[in-house]
């Protein structure tokens, strides 16, 4: 009897020894903002990543929009729970670099690691906008988009219109001509700051504020209520009036308003693919951002979108180690040539990028070409490789307020850019304030 009990619980205890592991696994969380098939992608990365060794696990969770994350993060770093990762939209970038103690650069971390890093192999456009003014990279680069302008050639070959535009005047003649087919829009556009602000000064090449854009200092000066971008504004105040240009928010919830015929003419985020893609019932393309053409050397190059990945700080060395090996991980080329091809996303690295267009991916779809076409269109300038301004998600909804009272009526495009200025320049002092303490 003893025996038999005792061979049973030799049986057990080896039972035991074998469902436990060797060593712990280290858990590494990854807060983002990814939504339907790119949060697909992002669960892919990490299962495969979390395959590829026996170390470490990547846990991603979707905290909401990226102001949510952005908000999250930092109130988590406080309370002594933050993740190891988490993905901040690219105008949460000044946010991040004030939160003092909150962050560890990725370039640090990768030195620390020795992990292969070179910030010169990434596409000079994204990492200007992710590194210090001495070009160490603060974080990784993750999902980059830019800006451009979707078209559905089905409405315009209805409306008589040969060809996309490609200038503004071109697209204010050609809104007015797709109005009378399509009666409650001609012409739309989502992103509106990031839009008619952001990408629209850097791609004719002057400056949103000094200090290259607030690059090279938190002490900058918006400068956007010039005559250029204020007859920007006064043309889709005049169109607007009988929904040629048709406003659709200050985010991306109107992109429906494409893909479903509404507007046939849509200025938004080469992210956009995907839905486009799977939802467009009519013959689509996509084609650069328009220019004015008198402006002397546009168009320059677009400036990117999306987010990147920041490592959070008061992690544990085994927790950093993985972090490098999962960036190191992402940043192969064949890796990022798959997440292009599937998100819409662009590539981060020469190396895809050269890559996708050797294979012939972009005969096929030369709309995914279209964006990275704007950003390599000109090597980046003091007022094109991006912008740094200090409490930019609360500054995007004051600069919206006042663009929207403008196609309302209820203040001219000067006196509405005038005082998207003047606020934003006050926000910009408490900003200092605030990140000073």
């Amino acid at each position: 009897m003893a025996l038999r009990q005792l061979g049973a619980a030799a049986a057990v205890a080896a039972t035991l020894a074998l469902a436990t592991p060797a060593h712990a696994v280290t858990e590494i969380q990854w807060w983002h903002a990814m939504t339907g098939p790119n949060n697909d992608v992002v669960v892919k990365l990490a299962n495969d990543f979390n395959a590829s060794q026996n170390d470490y696990k990547i846990v991603p969770s979707f905290k909401g929009s990226y102001a949510d994350v952005l908000n999250a993060g930092i109130a988590a770093f406080r309370a002594g729970n933050a993740p190891g990762i988490m993905q901040v939209f690219e105008v949460g970038t000044a946010t991040m670099m004030a939160a003092k103690g909150a962050v560890k650069p990725v370039s640090e971390l990768m030195k620390e690691q020795g992990e292969s890093f070179d910030p010169k192999s990434y596409l000079p456009a994204i990492t200007g906008y992710y590194s210090t003014s001495k070009g160490d990279m603060l974080s990784f680069p993750f999902n980059s988009s830019s800006m451009v302008m979707w078209i559905n050639l089905d409405a315009l070959k209805k409306a008589d219109i040969a060809e996309p535009p490609k200038t503004w005047p071109e697209v204010f003649a050609d809104a007015r001509k797709l109005h009378t087919t399509n009666p409650t829009c001609g012409f739309s556009s989502s992103w509106i700051t990031w839009g008619l602000i952001e990408q629209f000064s850097a791609w004719h090449n002057v400056p949103i504020g000094s200090k290259g854009n607030g690059l090279d200092g938190f002490d900058t000066v918006l400068a956007f209520n010039t005559p250029l971008q204020t007859k920007l504004l006064e043309g889709l105040v005049d169109l607007q009036k009988d929904k040629s240009y048709d406003y659709s928010g200050r985010t991306n919830t109107g992109e429906g308003r494409f893909t479903s015929g509404e507007c046939p003419m849509y200025m938004t985020s080469s992210a956009f693919y995907p839905n486009v893609k799977a939802n467009a019932k009519f013959t689509y393309t996509a084609v650069p951002m328009p220019y004015f053409p008198d402006v002397n050397g546009a168009p320059q190059n677009s400036i990117i979108g999306g987010a990147s990945l920041w490592v959070m700080g008061g992690k544990t060395p085994e927790e950093y180690k993985g972090i490098a090996k999962f960036f190191t991980f992402l940043s192969d080329t064949d890796r990022q040539v798959y997440l292009h091809e599937v998100s819409g996303y662009l590539p981060i690295t020469k190396a895809a990028y050269d890559k996708t267009k050797t294979s012939g991916f972009y005969d096929k779809n030369p709309i995914l070409e279209v964006p990275l076409k704007e950003l390599t269109n000109r090597p980046p300038t003091e007022n094109s490789r991006g912008l740094r301004f200090g409490g930019m998600v609360q500054m995007r909804d004051v600069w919206s307020e006042e663009i929207e009272a403008a196609l309302a009526g209820k203040k001219s495009a000067k006196e509405a850019l005038d005082a998207a200025v003047s606020r934003g320049n006050a926000m910009l002092r408490q900003f200092e304030r605030t990140a000073a303490k």
